[in-house]
């Protein structure tokens, strides 16, 4: 059984946040929404010994309540778990469709745009997490300027992009009606000095090499465009940092969607690499990570 939606939820604005783009995500997918409070902190044990057992915590519970009555048509349930916040969201995640979590907790601190919760969830998690932050540039996470949809944007990487990334940047788009934008950092300024037969501007090579890694990506993106034929598509390449790129990229952008590789064998340790954490700490718009092989 698959638990749909899940969204993490600890009271604060940033799990409030979470929620409402956890339901309007449901919505779209025609899903339930599962609200998880972990009760793994001193403070949590001892409001379920106040309260009597049971019962979510009364910030908690006002999240839970608001979403039900913003969206009369969605199946929301809210569930107490105990243990460790990151261990048992990322259990939970391996029969979700989704986990949505705030971008950083009650707790975390104010210089960290994703705390450690969130991190950890999002390296382990078998399904895609996004992570979603309170304000972010004004957007919530849904619409640009004028209450259009922002991009979507997709950072891609080497000759084969990842189909599941893809996939799932895809498909978004296409649920919102977002422009789709692939965005790939590659230097074509190296492989000097060239040797031809006539004189040749080197700024005229590298604007060639250019030009062919331009449409090397507009082919990677062929068959996916050919499935989504609504989704209008744009391909990027851009010199430099890939993280810089990204993140100046999820300026306009309604999500931002990164790729995480799995470990082949059970002992390899889940991790997010360098770019994606820079991401996830710098981004202004949610940040989905999706896992591959």
């Amino acid at each position: 059984m698959s638990y749909g939606v899940v969204v993490g939820i600890d009271g604060s604005a940033q799990s409030a946040a979470a929620a409402q783009w956890a339901a309007r995500e449901a919505l779209r997918r025609g899903l339930g929404l599962r609200m998880v409070h972990v009760a793994g902190t001193e403070a949590d044990a001892l409001e379920r010994e106040l309260g009597g057992g049971s019962a979510v915590p009364e910030p908690v519970a006002v999240i839970r309540d608001r979403i039900a009555a913003a969206s009369p048509g969605l199946d929301v349930s809210c569930e107490l778990r105990p243990g460790s916040p990151a261990d048992d969201l990322a259990a939970v995640g391996r029969r979700a469709e989704l986990l949505v979590l705030g971008s950083r907790g009650l707790g975390g601190f104010a210089g960290l745009l994703v705390g450690s919760v969130g991190l950890r969830t999002a390296a382990r998690a078998g399904c895609p997490v996004v992570l979603v932050r309170a304000g972010a540039d004004g957007q919530g996470g849904t619409d640009g300027p004028g209450g259009v949809p922002g991009d979507v944007v997709v950072g891609v990487e080497g000759d084969r992009p990842c189909d599941a990334v893809l996939a799932f940047a895809f498909r978004h788009a296409a649920d919102t009606g977002a422009v789709l934008r692939a965005v790939e950092s590659r230097d074509v300024s190296h492989g000097g000095p060239y040797t031809t037969e006539a004189p040749v501007c080197e700024r005229d090579i590298r604007d060639s090499l250019a030009a062919a890694e331009q449409l090397r990506l507009q082919d990677a993106l062929g068959r996916w465009r050919e499935k989504y034929p609504e989704v209008r598509t744009e391909a990027e390449l851009h010199p430099g940092s890939p993280a810089g790129a990204l993140v100046a990229a999820s300026r306009s952008a309604s999500l931002l969607v990164l790729g995480r590789r799995t470990p082949k064998h059970t002992l390899g340790a889940p991790r997010l690499g360098a770019v994606t954490q820079s991401v996830l700490h710098h981004a202004h718009s949610p940040v989905a990570v999706v896992p591959h092989a």
